[in-house]
């Protein structure tokens, strides 16, 4: 199935040949002025242009992409949780020593993508380690590559161990999901987010958007949402999709004020 076509621009896995990427299509994403492209993971591999990105910062997480940068650029990260090891957002590229490297460390129970941009090569992950893809049922038809290890779930929140809890934000896209894990950050808990709730240069906010690429905000009831959902939840320490994306201290009182803030800002 290597061979099957992948998108140039977001790194999308579809089952079938396209002529347009459906991911980059939508206002949310963007085809590049110079056309859409195709290549295949069979060709990244032959290429020799590609290699693993493998970093360990620490407090039982590891981080997994891709060099050079392919696609929209986001790091997955392997969750070491007590319950098992759980595989948090996706990327393209797979190979032999990415593979190793996780049954290295454990191998993983299962995987959860953040939302549709990240859903990239996930079918090729799930059959390399035998594992479910947990996937919110309101994004189902941003599913490119259909499979029976797609489980679909619904509603604001799924348990998948006592310590790891799926959360739909609703942010960027309608199934967007969050990881919480209430052991993380030594005990204190650690929120993962991709970019549904974006780890910006100022490190005492987070930021909410539409789109990123095409600077489209978040709809303030989304937002007013989502800070709402995450209030019960407690987390010392934020992990967003790109490498060396953390919020170290007071996550949980960052997300809340940011909210706060856009909402004030939105009203004006």
């Amino acid at each position: 199935m290597s061979d099957l076509p992948i998108c140039g621009t977001c790194g999308t896995q579809y089952a079938t040949p396209q002529t347009e990427c459906q991911i980059c299509e939508d206002e949310r994403q963007y085809v590049p002025q110079s056309g859409q492209t195709w290549t295949s993971l069979a060709a990244m591999r032959a290429s020799g242009d590609y290699s693993a990105r493998i970093e360990h910062p620490g407090e039982g997480l590891i981080e997994i992409g891709t060099e050079p940068r392919f696609g929209i650029g986001q790091r997955a990260l392997l969750v070491q949780a007590a319950s098992g090891n759980f595989l948090w957002d996706c990327v393209t590229y797979l190979d032999d020593e990415i593979v190793a490297a996780v049954e290295a460390a454990g191998g993983i129970t299962g995987l959860a993508i953040s939302h549709p941009h990240y859903y990239t090569t996930m079918v090729e992950w799930a059959k390399a380690f035998n594992v479910p893809i947990y996937l919110h049922e309101k994004d189902k038809d941003w599913i490119a590559r259909p499979d029976d290890s797609i489980e679909l779930w619904s509603g604001d929140s799924k348990q998948l161990a006592d310590d790891l809890t799926l959360i739909n934000l609703g942010v960027h896209f309608a199934g967007s999901t969050v990881l919480h894990w209430r052991d993380g950050a030594a005990g204190q808990g650690a929120l993962l987010t991709g970019d549904i709730v974006q780890v910006i240069p100022d490190r005492k906010f987070v930021g909410f958007m539409y789109s990123y690429p095409n600077l489209i905000p978040e709809r303030p009831s989304i937002v007013k949402h989502a800070g709402e959902i995450l209030e019960p939840y407690r987390f010392e320490k934020l992990h967003g999709a790109w490498w060396n994306s953390s919020i170290n201290a007071d996550a949980h009182g960052i997300v809340q004020r940011s909210a706060k803030r856009y909402l004030e800002h939105a009203r004006d």
